[in-house]
């Protein structure tokens, strides 16, 4: 009987860790951050933009606002976004510079070249803690497993084309530089302690495609994410 048992035990680990292994990883999120005033953007800009047609990636650029003073004002900064990536220097250490690339809030570098992003890739990617799903302007987060000081849920809003933006000054002063999926709008939704909820997720532009991000407090992991 207690070999029965036992038999029965070691099956069910098996059979616990093999749909642990067949369970998909989830979307990367690559988030680049980037300045149309930074003469070592544009490289980055291309190799993010490369990968954004992954099935198993959702590429973001988010253009920042400290080089603005230097010539030219890059007309998608917001300050919103260079808040969420001084939020990350303080999370994963190191200061705020571009180009940087952050995958799955877990792993960050320069990001200028393929071969650099898809290391970032490989080191940010992991299973989700909870499951996103949208309806009729909500959004509702499954129960699961979330860090001891929670999670942000954060609405990301971005253009999925590549956008030609002539700079007249600055470091690229003369060049065309194109951009992909520019991020337009951030907005936090709430709070998620692990527990099922529920967000309202207000309508949008319907140029923009929208994702949903569930990430430990304070510029933390990227736990769950959705599509809009």
């Amino acid at each position: 009987m207690n070999l029965h048992r036992t038999l029965l035990s070691a099956a069910a680990v098996m059979a616990l860790a093999a749909a642990a292994q067949a369970q998909p990883a989830q979307p990367t999120v690559v988030e680049l951050f980037t300045s149309q005033g930074c003469s070592s953007c544009p490289p980055a800009d291309v190799a993010v933009a490369k990968v954004a047609d992954r099935p198993d990636v959702i590429a973001l650029s988010f253009n920042v606002t400290y080089w603005d003073h230097l010539g030219w004002k890059d007309t998608f900064a917001r300050p919103e976004f260079t808040d969420r990536q001084v939020a990350y220097a303080k999370a994963l250490g190191g200061g705020a510079y571009t180009p940087e690339v952050v995958a799955g809030g877990r792993s960050a570098g320069v990001g200028n070249t393929p071969r650099a992003v898809d290391d970032l890739i490989a080191r940010g990617r992991t299973q989700p803690t909870a499951t996103v799903t949208a309806a009729a302007g909500q959004v509702s987060i499954s129960a699961g497993i979330a860090p001891r000081r929670g999670a942000d849920v954060w609405l990301v809003s971005y253009d999925p084309r590549v956008i030609q933006v002539p700079v007249k000054a600055g470091e690229n002063g003369g060049k065309t530089l194109p951009q992909r999926n520019v991020v337009r709008t951030l907005k936090r939704l709430g709070s998620w302690t692990g527990t099922a909820a529920t967000f309202a997720a207000p309508a949008g532009d319907p140029s923009l495609k929208r994702v949903v991000l569930v990430q430990g407090a304070g510029g933390g992991p990227i736990l769950a994410v959705g599509r809009l």
